[in-house]
């Protein structure tokens, strides 16, 4: 085979480069020196962020075997991706890209550690790998914070934006620390600022000042995590000059695509070498499905640090656990699709092959060797891991090659003199293990393939995981009946329901008033600092492919409440706002109905004003007219606080109607959209937000019978289980 030719005459005849240099040699071979002995900067590992978006929101209501088998194919050690870091997104009520997650702290006398499920992922994630870093920031904040009027200001181009930093923050994050480690019993390794949000010296100083005081003094601050180009490292021209500055961040950190030919300013990378801080890319991006998507991300890793001495890359995003009618659905960001917990389908995408070149061969805490990292001549890209037991390895891709091309290999320094194991990934097959290459006197040499990945290692026991009879894909189950009542125990579910997807805010099982049985409250009771504008509260549920059918809900309102129930939704959001695009059915507890279009966004200007993002959101929008309309509107009698009404909005055709109590009471035309899934909502204004409360969810057949209460698919299961 090709792959593992042996070239000891010629390799012998060749003429001795320098040290460490890496060039195209008259005989068509390059030459690669890896010196053990050689020195470099530490490994900090590679991975996947989880959230920025309610990314696991659909993972957690997986059947096992299932549920376990797509966490292992994601975290396992040689087994998948077996990814080294794992950055989780702090939740905070608030959008944070195309959905939300509940926050331990809803105002600032509250605190419950058993909201959401970012600590089931992350338990669930070390578990399967002790060695496993974790990482975390906010995107979103709860609206309390900073509302004492002590904020902090900022520096830069984002010193407009709502004021989320402040002490309040800082003390938010540590509190949620002291969840992560006492209920828990995990240890975060680093910490952000706030994700994309933006720059303040003060706060990143007070965050080192709370962290050191309350017992977390090892856990490492990276910052500031924006993405905006070109003045993201504008914060580091100021770190020599002020020692608390310096002293607060230990890693200097912003978001990078490579593939855009991004690079590090130098005079950053100097200023980071002469303060001894590492540089972290904390969320790098690679949109492309299939194999291409792949490579892209093999060559990402090597350019981050190849070009920008960049030495963690975590991605966005790892699992995608989330509705496909969402605006980034897995198809091209995820490693892995797990959009169908209903059927318990699942789909590997080649990503997972990617990470698995650098995860299975390599650990956080390896060496970077100096020398042994480039460009290779006819195409494509490598760097060399060192083992602290001399053991290493060489992870190579050649997406922008033309033709083979021979590598040779002089291994010394004292490295593992072991075989070297070879694994290729290329379009037509991922992962799998050739012939091993035996060293002669220390050298081997490779040929190597246009458009593949290939890792070689002395280290052993990699292996292509995978679990035989995946389910087949199913549509989610029609009619539909969720009456909470399965939910004994809201803790053990992380007080979230299977299937609901909240978009904005939080949906939160809890008792029905009177304390008759379990009911789903919207729990957040002021607008957030999101990262994402918000619209209203509301939660998604169904398949995008309804079209005929009426959803209804039984709704309980407090003074000043407004609650409704959605139809045809086929769009919640751009990714950067979540205006829907459907239909809804709004009762105040004054008694007006609304029946509602909601056509998306009406104004297709960037949110930030920044030029990628005006790209993202044009490209994602349609050319409608935007905006909210009022097919129709009534006063019902009878209606008022701190009582039980029944919503139905029912689609048949262009027909749409809505009823309250069983009867009629508004109609209306309208063919704008044909299908799309249900939700529930809430009314919000600039001050206060509804938190009213659902039971009895049903989808239906236009006038069908009564379903009945949807039950618990075998092997589905709560994702918290209490102390036995």
């Amino acid at each position: 085979m090709r792959e593992h030719i042996y070239w000891p005459l010629l390799i012998a005849a060749l003429t001795v480069l320098p040290a460490g240099m890496a060039a195209a040699e008259s005989s068509g071979i390059q030459r690669i020196e890896l010196k053990g002995d050689a020195g470099g900067k530490r490994f900090d590992g590679i991975g996947i962020v989880d959230g920025g978006g309610a990314t696991s929101v659909l993972l957690k209501d997986y059947p096992e075997p299932q549920r376990s088998q797509i966490l292992d194919l994601m975290y396992k050690p040689k087994f998948g991706a077996s990814v080294s870091a794992l950055l989780v997104e702090i939740p905070g009520d608030g959008n944070s890209t195309q959905g939300s997650m509940p926050s331990h702290m809803h105002t600032r006398n509250d605190l419950d550690y058993t909201r959401g499920y970012t600590w089931w992922v992350m338990r669930e994630a070390k578990n399967r790998n002790p060695a496993l870093t974790l990482d975390a920031t906010a995107w979103s904040g709860p609206g309390w914070l900073g509302d004492n009027g002590k904020r902090f200001p900022q520096q830069g181009r984002n010193a407009n934006e709502p004021e989320f930093f402040s002490p309040d923050a800082a003390d938010y994050y540590v509190s949620w620390l002291k969840g992560v480690r006492a209920v828990y019993g995990l240890e975060l390794d680093a910490i952000g600022s706030r994700n994309e949000k933006g720059v303040s010296y003060d706060f990143v100083k007070t965050l080192r000042a709370r962290l050191n005081a309350n017992g977390y003094g090892n856990v490492k601050i990276h910052s500031f995590d924006n993405w905006y180009n070109p003045n993201k490292y504008d914060f580091v021209k100021d770190m020599p000059g002020d020692k608390e500055l310096r002293d607060a961040i230990d890693i200097i950190s912003a978001h990078v695509n490579v593939l855009d030919k991004y690079k590090v300013p130098p005079a950053v990378r100097e200023a980071a070498a002469s303060m001894g801080k590492p540089l972290w890319n904390t969320e790098g991006h690679v949109y492309i499905a299939g194999y291409e998507g792949a490579i892209g991300v093999v060559r990402a890793f090597n350019e981050n640090y190849i070009h920008n001495g960049i030495t963690k890359i975590v991605n966005w995003y790892g699992i995608a656990g989330l509705y496909t009618t969402e605006p980034y659905n897995g198809e091209k960001e995820a490693a892995i699709r797990a959009n169908w917990p209903w059927s318990g389908h699942y789909r590997v995408n080649p990503h997972v092959w990617a990470y698995a070149h650098y995860g299975q061969f390599t650990e956080a805490g390896w060496t970077y060797l100096n020398g042994a990292s480039g460009e290779l001549a006819g195409g494509g890209s490598f760097v060399t891991l060192m083992s602290p037991h001399k053991d290493f390895s060489v992870i190579i891709e050649t997406r922008e090659a033309k033709a083979p091309q021979q590598l040779r290999l002089e291994v010394g320094g004292g490295l593992s003199t072991q075989d070297l194991s070879v694994w290729r990934s290329n379009e037509k097959e991922q992962f799998v293990r050739l012939a091993d290459l035996r060293p002669q006197q220390g050298v081997v040499t490779l040929a190597l393939d246009p458009n593949s990945i290939y890792s070689l290692t002395t280290t052993r026991g990699q292996q292509k995981g995978e679990f035989p009879d995946v389910p087949a894909l199913k549509a989610f189950p029609f009619p539909y009946r969720e009456t909470f009542e399965q939910y004994a125990r809201p803790k053990e579910w992380g007080h979230l329901p299977r299937y609901f997807a909240d978009i904005a805010d939080a949906f939160e099982l809890a008792s029905c008033p009177g304390g008759k049985g379990k009911c789903l409250r919207q729990a957040v009771p002021v607008p957030t600092h999101s990262w994402a504008p918000e619209w209203k509260p509301y939660t998604i549920i169904g398949d995008d492919q309804w079209s005929d059918y009426e959803v209804s809900a039984d709704v309980y309102l407090n003074p000043g409440d407004t609650a409704g129930v959605m139809g045809r939704i086929n769009h919640v959001g751009t990714g950067f706002g979540v205006v829907p695009k459907g239909y809804f059915l709004q009762l105040s507890e004054s008694g007006q109905i609304e029946l509602v279009v909601v056509r998306g966004p009406a104004d297709k200007k960037a949110l930030v004003g920044d030029a990628e993002q005006q790209a993202l959101i044009k490209a994602r929008n349609e050319a409608s007219e935007g905006g909210e309309k009022v097919l129709a509107v009534a006063q019902v009698p009878g209606v008022g606080a701190k009582r039980w009404h029944h919503l139905k909005l029912q689609f048949k055709g262009a027909a749409i109607t809505g009823y309250v109590d069983g009867k009629p009471v508004l109609t209306a035309t309208d063919g704008l959209y044909g299908k799309g899934m249900a939700g529930l909502m809430a009314g919000a204004d600039a001050q206060k937000l509804s938190m009213p409360y659902f039971d009895n969810v049903t989808v239906n057949q236009v006038n069908g019978p009564l379903p009945g209460p949807a039950a618990a698919l075998p092997g589905q299961g709560p994702i918290y289980r209490r102390p036995k």
